[in-house]
């Protein structure tokens, strides 16, 4: 039977890859986009919904599918605030996941971030560990979870200082020196989020870390 897919975060880094593998996937034969502004993209697989995160009760029966993958993310910079981060990077994201448990969503996919802990003493990974743990408690069948290292996005996705970090490690990594660091093209992580939404999983929960991805 093939699949319907819902995407938050669809036209951020990993996202967008997402979107594309799943337009090439046969196994799917729907895929629901939520986004804050209009999107460009357009497929006959697609159905878009313009939504206000902030009021998603409104939108709950639109929350309804197979698979739901979470790429939503933000910085502090582009947010404004780590208020405003906080409401992209944990709030929308838990909220938008416990209505498609109840709504029997049975698979979640979720982009985290190396070094998630909800313990950290840093703003960035404090918040990706205590979204981790909220969505841990959800109903859904089968989660999985991402703790990519450094990604490499697409060119006008890209930003300076990722640029910097990611020319040092793969200059560190050609001497062997942190290689559980080597930077992950974004397309190589949707396709590992994608094979790994289909398979039959004997736990609920799985976390892959860097070295489960490079």
């Amino acid at each position: 039977m093939k699949k319907h897919a819902l995407v938050i975060g669809s036209t951020g880094a990993t996202g967008r890859e997402i979107i594309d593998l799943l337009i090439k996937n046969p196994k799917f034969s729907k895929i629901t986009v939520f986004v804050r502004r209009k999107n460009s993209k357009k497929h006959s697989k697609i159905t878009e919904h313009v939504i206000d995160f902030n009021n998603l009760e409104v939108y709950k029966e639109l929350i309804n599918g197979d698979i739901l993958y979470s790429c939503l993310g933000t910085t502090k910079l582009d947010a404004g605030s780590k208020k405003k981060q906080f409401l992209v990077d944990f709030t929308y994201q838990y909220e938008f996941a416990k209505i498609a448990a109840m709504n029997g969503v049975e698979n979640y996919s979720l982009v985290s971030s190396i070094g998630a802990n909800k313990n950290s003493f840093l703003f960035y990974p404090k918040i990706k560990g205590m979204l981790e743990e909220e969505i841990k408690s959800l109903n859904f069948q089968n989660i999985q979870i991402y703790q990519p290292p450094s990604l490499i996005r697409q060119v006008d996705l890209s930003r300076k200082g990722e640029r910097l970090v990611i020319s040092i490690l793969n200059f560190l990594n050609k001497f062997g020196l942190l290689t559980s660091l080597k930077p992950l093209k974004v397309r190589d992580l949707a396709k590992k989020m994608i094979n790994e939404s289909f398979k039959r999983k004997e736990i609920k929960i799985q976390i892959f870390q860097s070295r489960d991805l490079i």
